[in-house]
Parts: C-alpha cells; sequence; structure tokens
C-alpha cells in the first residue's frame, strides 16, 4: 500500500480490493482507537468501506459510521475522533475508487503519518483484539447537518441581498449538503445533478470547463449571480461568472487570496503567476502539488490561506482540509458584499450588478491575462531520463520541489509525475499563445520521445 499526493487510490478489485481495505483498516488501528468512516457515491464505495471497519474492529478499535458524506464533511467529523477515515477517489472516473485520512484538525495524514501506516500495512502478523475486545460498529445520522451549522456560523449574506446560485453536484455526495446550505444562507437555489450516483451520469467527476456546458447555459438562461460545481467527494469547488462563463481556477485562486490572505498564503508549484500579480504584497510560498503539502506548509508557517489551481481550498480558520463545501459559503458571502479587495466587504453592490453594483465578471475581468496550457501523457515510468533531457534546455532556472520546473525569459514549465494517475503531467505558462504553445510542443516531443 503506498500514498499518493492525495491519499491511497485505483481501480475498484484491481488496485483497491476488499482484501487491501481490510489491511488499510488494520493498519489505521493498529495507531489510532477511536474513529469515524465514510464514504462517497461511488459504487464500490461501501464494498471497501466493510473492509476498512472489518480491519478497524479487528484491532478492538471503536468505530463510528458517517455513512455518505462529502470529504470536508467527514474531516469536519474527525474533529471528534482520533483519525478519520474517507472511502472516495475524489475526482477520479468512476471505477476508481481509495482512501484518505484524515487528523482532528482536518489535515489529511501527513508525510510521516504516511509512512508510519504504510509500514503497518505491511505486518504479516498484525496483533489482533481478543474475542471479547470487538466492538459494536456506532451510526451518526447527524454530520451532514453538524457541519452545515458550523458553516452558517461562519457566514453570512449581506442584509438586504439575495443571491441567486446554480449549484452543479455531479451527481457526488456534495449533493447532501451544499444546495442546503446555501438555500438556509437565503440563496435561491437551482440544482443540476444533485442526486447520487456513483456512475456519474450527468457529467464526469471532475468539474472543468468542458464538462460544465448544461451548468454555464442554466446560469446565462436564468440570469443567475453565479454557477457552482463539485467534484465526487466534494473537496474541489470551481465557479461560473455571472456571464455564464467558467472562472479559471488561478484566477478564483487570486479571488479568494485578495480575501482571506492578510499576511501570506501557499500555493503548489504549478500555481499561474497571476498570483504575485495580483497579491504584491502577500508573501507566496510555493510547495508540492497535492493538497495535504499545501495543508503542511499552511501549518508550519501560519499562513492565512491556500489552495491550488486543481479547484481545492484550505481555509484555516475553519480546518485544514480542503473545504469546497465552505468555499462556496464563503465565495457566495464575498459576492453578495460587493466582491471588491479583500478591504471592501461591506454590501456595496450584488454578485451580478442587478441593483447597480459591480458585476463579478468584471471584477475578474480586471486581473491580468496569462497563457496558461495544462496536459498530461500516460506514462508509468521513472522520471529520470526526462529530466535528464529536460535539463538540456536553455533555462534561467531550475527548481525541483516536484517534478521539474524551469523558468525560461518569458515562460515557465512543469513536469511532474501524478500522484493520483499514471500520467506525467505538463503546466505551460506565458505571457504571450506564441511562446506558451511553442514550449508546451517543445516539451511533449522530449517527453514522448523517451518513453517511446
Amino acid at each position: 500500500m503506498k500514498f499518493g499526493s492525495s491519499g491511497i487510490r485505483g481501480i475498484a478489485n484491481q488496485a483497491i480490493t476488499s482484501e487491501s481495505a481490510l489491511m488499510i483498516g488494520r493498519a489505521v488501528g493498529s495507531g489510532y482507537n477511536n474513529i469515524v468512516v465514510g464514504h462517497d457515491t461511488r459504487i464500490a464505495a461501501e464494498m471497501i468501506e466493510y473492509g476498512v471497519i472489518s480491519g478497524l474492529l479487528s484491532m478492538g478499535c471503536r468505530v463510528t459510521r458517517v455513512g455518505m458524506v462529502a470529504t470536508p464533511t467527514l474531516a469536519h467529523a474527525a474533529r471528534d475522533y482520533d483519525c478519520g477515515i474517507m472511502v472516495t477517489a475524489s475526482h477520479n472516473p468512476p471505477e476508481y475508487i481509495g482512501v484518505k485520512l484524515f487528523n482532528p484538525d482536518g489535515m489529511a495524514f501527513d508525510s510521516g503519518q504516511q509512512k508510519t501506516t504504510e509500514r503497518a500495512s505491511d505486518d504479516e502478523h498484525p496483533k489482533l483484539a481478543s474475542w471479547d475486545e470487538i466492538r459494536q460498529v456506532r451510526q451518526d445520522e447527524n454530520a451532514v447537518a453538524d457541519h452545515i451549522s458550523t458553516i452558517l456560523s461562519s457566514v453570512e449574506i449581506a442584509e438586504g441581498k439575495r443571491i441567486s446560485v446554480v449549484v452543479d453536484c455531479g451527481c457526488g455526495a456534495a449533493s447532501l449538503t451544499t444546495p442546503y446550505l446555501l438555500r438556509e444562507m437565503g440563496c435561491d437555489v437551482i440544482t443540476l445533478n444533485c442526486q447520487p450516483d456513483g456512475f456519474f451520469p450527468g457529467r464526469s467527476s471532475e468539474p472543468k470547463d468542458e464538462s460544465l456546458t448544461a451548468l454555464k447555459s442554466v446560469v446565462l438562461s436564468t440570469k443567475a449571480d453565479l454557477g457552482i460545481a463539485h467534484d465526487g467527494d466534494a473537496d474541489r469547488m470551481v465557479a461560473v461568472d455571472d456571464r455564464g462563463r467558467f472562472v479559471s481556477n488561478d484566477k478564483l485562486l487570486a479571488f479568494f487570496g485578495k480575501h482571506e490572505a492578510k499576511r501570506s498564503m501557499v500555493v503548489p508549484v504549478d500555481t499561474s503567476m497571476l498570483i504575485d500579480a495580483v497579491l504584491p504584497d502577500i508573501e507566496i510560498t510555493r510547495t508540492r502539488v497535492g493538497d495535504v503539502f499545501v495543508s503542511e506548509a499552511i501549518k508550519r508557517k501560519n499562513a492565512d490561506f491556500g489552495g491550488e489551481a486543481s479547484g481545492t481550498w484550505i481555509f484555516p480558520k475553519i480546518s485544514y482540509c480542503p473545504e469546497a463545501i465552505y468555499a462556496a459559503a464563503r465565495l457566495v458571502e464575498i459576492l453578495s458584499r460587493g466582491g471588491g479587495d479583500s478591504g471592501d466587504d461591506s454590501g456595496r453592490g450584488g454578485g451580478s450588478g442587478r441593483d447597480g453594483g459591480e458585476r463579478w465578471s468584471d471584477q475578474l475581468s480586471l486581473m491580468p491575462e496569462y497563457e496558461i496550457k495544462r496536459g498530461s501523457i500516460p506514462y508509468h515510468g521513472e522520471m529520470a531520463r526526462i529530466e535528464e533531457e529536460l535539463r538540456s534546455l536553455e533555462f534561467l532556472e531550475i527548481g525541483t520541489i516536484d517534478g521539474i520546473r524551469l523558468t525560461f525569459a518569458d515562460s515557465w514549465a512543469l513536469v511532474r509525475a501524478s500522484g493520483t494517475e499514471p500520467l506525467i503531467r505538463i503546466t505551460v505558462e506565458g505571457e504571450t499563445a506564441l511562446a506558451v504553445s511553442g514550449l508546451y510542443q517543445k516539451i511533449h516531443g522530449i517527453i514522448a520521445g523517451v518513453i517511446a
């Protein structure tokens, strides 16, 4: 068993089986006693959950099930336990399943905890509990309501505002949370794909621009203030503006940063230079790609906020877990108060500008524009030969925090192995489309030549 950048993940009944789930449960149970377990909507989720729970019970653990919940809901519930286990494969296709492990503060298991758990899973003869130490499984039906209540105590729409939101949960676990939360906040909510279904029939589990055609269309046709979309387990949140346009996650990261970061924030190495341009007075720390690494750095540096351009947002005042459900509520709150700079949350104007306020789309348009291209190449091998070939390019700087990051006069490029899928990911950003296209094709050609 090996952790990737976001837990343990693979195809159900191939890489992740009921037997491996049992081993994961025993490994976690060797170090923790009082544990809460939840799962998302995936077809294989309950099979893996039962295996994990069996492993935990065999070690004498106290186990509480919270049922089908979003990942941030499980992380919120973990505050009352030694740790939390979420059965999910996040944004991956429906045939994938996996497990994420959380500390009581909402942060995923850090590098040291991951290594300890990996070693424990390799123990072929764990010390099992005696028959009379095996406990009954407890059920908790209040996790979703408790999570919603906590968020409601932290956000509030500006007085007199009525925000219209279209919510697309992708048939994932947020179907039980985000629409209800936003209605409780006083929003007018229209829902899409909010019936839980592990086959994800409405769209792909990963909320990308190309998969959100219906959301963009409904936002535009209903003249909504914004659209919100989640992935399968709701640790990601992306947005559509009042003109029915997908908001790039780089811009959304910068937008949140303007309102959350007073002193410092943390982002991974594949983050756009837009962040530096929009937040020149904020200390920006770049770390490895993966929410656990961002969370670790936030905690280490006592940063105000952090996130990734994948759509994960971490608000340490709420949790060290990527909090996409809180992010949806916070975005609505900001827009109800005008959505200006961080010092301008006082309520002038609305999200859509229908009552005289500046439209959110106009605010986003004021941000600098850079050309960015992201792609990937299927690959199962090592990065050593690829790195060797990339070092032959004429670059100004090189970084190896996570993969290879090359800085050029008018652009930068990052090549790294995915932590969740057998892919080599490529990110190139620059000031012009020509520079980005040329550099991307050159790097893509180098990698293709190596793995051919």
